[in-house]
């Protein structure tokens, strides 16, 4: 069984003025534009899916209604065979747990008012009980775990490259030893050589922790590098999929390989 199952996920948002928000005689009615139309995906456990596509064509949007923080038109999505989106506020907490997410944007994603240990241990907080000793060794261990000293803790967001505060970033989803997460354009605020690092960096975890990802992006070479399969996306469909040496090697849709002509490689 599938780790995740997204079956006919849509999502559909509703506009009725037009363009700068201006109603307009041409626009008299409300229309819709579809961001997710009708995408069926399995993710197995241990596997990263790559999901790639340009920007605007629907990925986070399919990412964060896989986690439910938004919440689809129409579809379901299973997680080790459960419901998510049926499950209640209890049940969501207990999944949560499991399904974690990297944002894209590291100096967004962070509170800076917030000291790296707090936001490092704050999902244990919310989710266990421990003592401040322990919350404090669990985060030591996350930092080392994503390359940084434990000195980091102390201090705040503003004090560090946008490549650590990734790094911090990913320490605080690995807080509660997910099972699962969604990895959304996780380098793309950084530099190329930076981004390099972080990629490699959620390779690693991935084998020392089995986790399994879906890992977001808008560059075909970093999803050929890190994905055991990936998934081509554009006008919210899924236009491609397969295993990455085949989608890579031999695409079949037009788009598909324009993307693949359209970046360079890939160097870690």
């Amino acid at each position: 069984m599938p780790l995740v199952e997204i079956r006919n996920l849509t999502k559909v948002f509703p506009l009725s003025q037009g363009v700068l928000g201006i109603p307009t005689r041409a626009v008299s009615k409300a229309v819709e534009v579809r961001a997710v139309d009708d995408v069926s995906l399995n993710i197995e456990a241990g596997e990263t899916l790559g999901l790639v596509g340009e920007s605007g064509c629907g990925k986070t949007t399919l990412g964060r209604m896989v986690l439910r923080l938004i919440e689809p038109t129409s579809g379901s999505v299973l997680f080790n065979g459960q419901d998510v989106l049926a499950a209640s506020a209890g049940e969501m907490r207990k999944l949560r747990r499991d399904m974690q997410i990297v944002f894209q944007d590291p100096f967004g994603s962070l509170d800076p008012r917030m000291r790296v240990l707090d936001i490092v241990s704050e999902p244990l907080i919310v989710h266990e009980s421990h003592s401040k000793v322990v919350l404090r060794q669990r985060a030591a261990e996350l930092m080392r775990a994503v390359g940084l000293d434990e000195s980091a803790l102390m201090r705040y967001p503003h004090e560090f490259s946008g490549g650590q505060r990734q790094r911090i970033g990913i320490a605080r989803a690995l807080a509660l030893k997910p099972k699962f997460i969604v990895a959304d354009e996780p380098v793309s605020a950084l530099d190329v050589s930076v981004g390099a690092q972080i990629v490699n960096l959620l390779a690693k975890l991935q084998r020392e922790f089995g986790l399994t990802y879906l890992f977001i992006s808008h560059s075909m070479p970093i999803v050929r590098y890190l994905s055991t399969r990936i998934a081509v996306m554009r006008g919210g469909k899924i236009v491609e999929l397969g295993e990455t040496g085949e989608v890579t090697g031999n695409p079949k849709h037009e788009y598909t390989k324009t993307l693949l002509a359209a970046t360079p490689e890939l160097v870690v």
